[in-house]
């Protein structure tokens, strides 16, 4: 098996500022395996919020994750500043296979690299839902 090499900045087109907080860290020092994830999900949704398209509280379009996966390069942890670099993979017709890499501090170079599949749905039904023209517009922004 071969080891996927850390992603680098220059790999993505949109970069989202995080914070890492007090309680990210675990017993052993670092930031723990499920804050990764957090981290994926927040950067994603943050920009899709600013954009317009979700409206996680009352909008009629919520997304479903429904596979997620992380490559683990190195470590970070609190109070590291993290800079989340996003891309989309693949848009289909109601979903999206979004790239994410994490960067530490001012590091060039991933500490993890993740991979989220959302699929949008109506709210009440949870049915998919085909992608309008202002998703699609806005997501092929960052496609890759």
């Amino acid at each position: 098996m071969t080891r996927q090499k850390p992603s680098r900045r220059l790999d993505f087109p949109l970069f989202r500022g995080l914070q890492t907080r007090w309680a990210d860290n675990d017993m052993y020092g670092h930031m723990n395996n499920v804050t990764h994830y957090l981290l994926f999900d927040t950067a994603i949704n943050e920009w899709l919020i600013e954009r317009g398209l979700l409206e996680p509280l009352v909008g009629g379009i919520i997304g479903l994750v429904v596979e997620s996966g992380c490559s683990y390069h190195g470590e970070a942890g609190f109070p590291d500043r993290i800079t989340a670099g996003v891309a989309v993979e693949r848009l289909g017709s109601s979903s999206v296979s979004y790239r994410i890499g994490l960067f530490r501090n001012d590091a060039d170079t991933a500490f993890a690299d993740g991979r989220f599949v959302h699929v949008y749905v109506d709210r009440a039904t949870r049915r998919p839902v085909g992608l309008s023209d202002d998703w699609r517009r806005t997501l092929e922004e960052i496609a890759q």
